[in-house]
């Protein structure tokens, strides 16, 4: 089966370690890991492409609000299997983790934009980076984490690439009852 996960967020360096990246850090985390992958021609898919087995990781280029298009382009051209999506999320505290299969996309841009390019029936993997106090929104996302969350952060990316093969074999009800997290921070990972 093959399977791609997105991680959602924006290109270049001003926006590496913002909240709204947490999609890229967690791709970034994961290919990291790997013992060995490969990185396939960019252009083409609107993305950073890489390959491991049947398993592809995107980091869309085309900046968070057209993410669609590059998830499109990779789906169509390899003929994918099941699609992950990484992704931001205001309305979960800082590092609850909740997985999601459809839905509505809450307002999230990458989203509505993945789902106008490819419909809504794949998994989420919702990662909590709490509502700003007294900030607006769009000034809060594109702010980098604290220093304060970044070993929470850490420890978020390791949960996340433990999951990988669960995500791809398991129903996502059961990855629901055995890997939701309310707050991974107080986790001994």
């Amino acid at each position: 089966m093959s399977c791609l996960f997105v991680g959602l967020g924006n290109p270049g360096s001003k926006y590496q370690n913002n909240r709204h990246n947490i999609g890229f850090l967690i791709i970034d985390y994961i290919l990291e890991n790997l013992p060995a992958y490969n990185n396939i021609s960019k252009s083409k898919f609107f993305g950073d492409l890489y390959k491991f087995g049947d398993l592809y990781f995107l980091k869309p280029t085309t900046y968070m609000n057209d993410s669609g298009k590059s998830v499109a382009s990779v789906v169509n051209y390899y003929n994918i299997d099941k699609v992950v999506v990484y992704q931001d999320d205001l309305d979960l505290d800082f590092g609850a983790i909740r997985f999601k299969l459809g839905g509505g996309t809450g307002g999230h841009n990458g989203l509505k934009s993945i789902d106008n390019h490819i419909g809504n029936k794949y998994t989420r993997v919702r990662i909590g980076i709490s509502k700003p106090i007294n900030e607006q929104v769009a000034n809060y996302v594109l702010n980098d984490f604290p220093k304060s969350q970044i070993q929470c952060l850490e420890k978020i990316k390791k949960h996340s690439f433990s999951l990988l093969s669960t995500l791809i074999k398991d129903d996502i009800n059961i990855i629901s009852s055995k890997h939701t997290r309310k707050n991974i921070c107080d986790e001994v990972i």
